[in-house]
């Protein structure tokens, strides 16, 4: 190849290998241009996002307190345990090294892994919460040797009233699939997506029952964020100062109730199962709303084992049930001033006398009196206090079944009482109509002796029995229970506005004044409330659980260690207190405590007389003698 034609191939290599060059170049230089004049604000953007991101920051929720502000809901602080998957290197052995110093059992660590896997591996998982003092000491010296692991304090929801207030205020727990679609019901796409994002929060929690859930809203308050520095791979370096995005706390809730008379209620139950009200019979306010035995909403705000879970589930004593509010019983002869009452207004004479010989024959059956001699010739007075079943039988045959169901529910059962919190039980007011529905049957003459008592189809709930006892103390007065003093009030029901009689009132009142303070009364040891004046007027029942068969009749009725425990009577005791001048109602029912004047009547005496201690404002109007009630009949007959 001459000289000539290889400067000649150079050269057009060199124009080629610049043209290619010069081209390259001016595709870098458009390029440039682009991205800084034309898309130099969106790339500006992205670059803010990866630098600062903002995170949820769940809202305070709100305290629920006392009548006089003690707290039953607030929160503490809390020591917890979290992990960093990629900072961990090994999962397991990192797990495996935790359970060595806390608390840590197999299924709770898979349950660890599998979150942990769900996240982004520089996201921390929750391994742990309310480490003991003992454990959080321990960790958190031992954390900074452990490879991602991480020991800080939280606030979390507490109770410090543990088991006192489980079934009125409920408990809340981190949210689960069906907890994320009920509170996601009914609002914008936009909120939706807001909530679900919320309470997939690692410190968010839902109420699952009772106020808690009930007063959700009003307690959770609304989300805020925080400000979060972060690299390019949107790993958080540090969290920057943002007060004006802060969540606003969740509203309070004040309830009508006394936590110091809660806790003499539950105390004066000991070992026994039931339940106690205490109203205010001026206000309607529930001072005390006591289900007995209870769980500790402690344990579910973290989440409870499968082991106790069961165990609350499987306890025969049932302390997930809310006996005072859910719970319904045949009212036994607590109900006998209902229908003594249905027998004034159908016209019944109270001083007629009825002569009870220990049973009552109607048709071809026996129905019996509880006493085994019977009461000989007894008046509306007398039946009352001394609890004369053959009275009752009578009058309620001759009064009939509408009139006693349409009395019943001038007394407030019945009804659902909607306090704001979860569940309520109204419990059955039985009737033609009602077994026709129920049954597909007419109601038979017999079943109203039944009703007469308190046995039968008939139902109430420990709340009803509180307000019937208050509508009589209250001589007739529309009274409407309520447990929320400050905080989104629930709607009041449509009252059954057929107000009851105050002079048939007034018997009633003496009737059980004679109970407790008269010879005869089923319960006369019980009036001395031992305040030095005030007295307690009141009825006992005793709803029978099994039905009692001819035979063992004859053999002798079984009680107490004879029978199993699930077969004994229920006890009932309503009273209300001071006799002469009544501030406070109660009802009491001891499960299978087999005797209203023997078991439940002695609970009563003592929580009314804790509620009139603790009433400061009218301490100076009790006097040493309290005036007494007196029946407006001739009394007389013998007990």
């Amino acid at each position: 190849m001459s000289q000539l034609d290889f400067e000649t191939r150079l050269n057009r290599r060199t124009i080629v290998a610049g043209a290619a060059g010069g081209l390259m170049f001016s595709g870098l230089i458009a390029r440039l241009v682009q991205l800084q004049l034309f898309e130099g604000e969106r790339y500006k953007e992205i670059a803010n996002e990866n630098g600062v991101k903002l995170d949820l920051a769940p809202p305070m929720r709100g305290a629920i307190t006392d009548r006089f502000g003690v707290p039953l809901a607030s929160h503490r602080q809390a020591g917890r345990i979290s992990i960093i998957r990629e900072q961990a290197r090994d999962m397991d052995a990192t797990l495996a090294e935790l359970a060595k110093h806390i608390d840590l059992p197999p299924q709770q660590r898979e349950r660890v892994k599998q979150q942990a896997r769900q996240q982004a591996s520089f996201q921390s998982t929750i391994v742990k919460s309310e480490l003991t003092y003992e454990e959080f000491a321990r960790m958190s010296l031992l954390a900074a040797d452990i490879p991602g692991v991480r020991a800080d304090m939280a606030a979390t929801r507490s109770y410090p009233r543990g088991r006192d207030f489980a079934h009125v205020l409920g408990y809340v727990a981190k949210a689960s699939g069906d907890d994320l679609a009920r509170l996601t019901e009914n609002v914008s796409p936009e909120e939706g997506a807001l909530l679900s994002r919320l309470f997939k929060h690692p410190d968010m929690r839902t109420g699952r029952s009772g106020i808690e859930r009930s007063a959700e809203r009003w307690l959770r308050g609304e989300p805020g964020f925080r400000r979060l520095e972060t690299n390019a791979a949107g790993r958080v370096i540090r969290e920057l100062e943002s007060e004006d995005l802060s969540p606003t706390p969740g509203k309070d809730i004040g309830l009508t109730v006394d936590a110091e008379l809660q806790r003499a209620a539950i105390d004066r139950f000991g070992d026994e199962s039931g339940a106690a009200v205490v109203l205010d019979i001026e206000s309607g306010e529930i001072l005390a709303f006591v289900s007995t035995p209870a769980f500790d909403p402690n344990d579910f705000v973290n989440g409870i084992s499968y082991a106790d879970y069961n165990a609350l589930r499987e306890n025969d004593r049932s302390p997930l049930y809310h006996k005072a509010y859910d719970g319904t019983y045949p009212p036994g002869s607590t109900f006998k001033m209902v229908v003594a009452t249905a027998a004034l207004e159908a016209g019944i004479d109270p001083n007629q006398r009825i002569h009870c010989n220990r049973y009552y024959r109607f048709g071809n059956r026996t129905w019996h009196c509880w006493k085994p001699g019977g009461h000989g010739s007894v008046d509306m007075h007398w039946a009352i206090k001394g609890s004369c079943d053959v009275y009752f039988y009578d009058i309620a045959r001759r009064v009939g079944v509408e009139k006693i169901a349409e009395v019943s529910r001038k007394f407030g059962f019945g009804q659902v009482w909607d306090l704001g919190l979860t569940g309520g039980r109204g419990g059955t007011v039985p009737d033609d109509a009602w077994k026709r529905r129920a049954l597909g049957e007419p109601w038979y003459e017999g079943e109203t002796l039944n009703y007469g008592i308190g046995q039968g189809y008939l139902s109430t709930s420990p709340l009803q029995l509180a307000l019937m006892t208050a509508r009589i103390a209250g001589r007739g007065r529309i009274i409407e229970p309520y447990i929320i003093g400050q905080g989104p009030r629930p709607d009041k029901p449509i009252p059954y506005e057929a107000k009851l009689d105050e002079e048939m009132m007034d018997r009633m009142m003496a009737g059980m004044y004679g109970v407790t303070s008269e010879a005869g009364g089923t319960a006369w040891r019980s009036g001395d409330l031992g305040l030095g004046g005030p007295r307690m007027a009141g009825k006992s029942g005793t709803a029978q659980v099994r039905r009692i068969s001819e035979a063992e009749r004859r053999s002798g009725i079984l009680k107490g260690e004879e029978i199993a425990r699930k077969l004994r009577d229920h006890a009932l005791f309503v009273a209300y207190a001071p006799a002469d001048n009544p501030k406070y109602a109660v009802a009491v029912v001891v499960e299978h405590g087999e005797s209203g004047s023997g078991a439940a009547a002695p609970f009563a005496r003592d929580i009314l007389a804790t509620a009139i201690r603790r009433d400061s404002r009218r301490a100076a109007k009790w006097q040493q003698t309290a005036s007494v009630p007196t029946a407006t009949t001739s009394g007389g007959g013998t007990p």
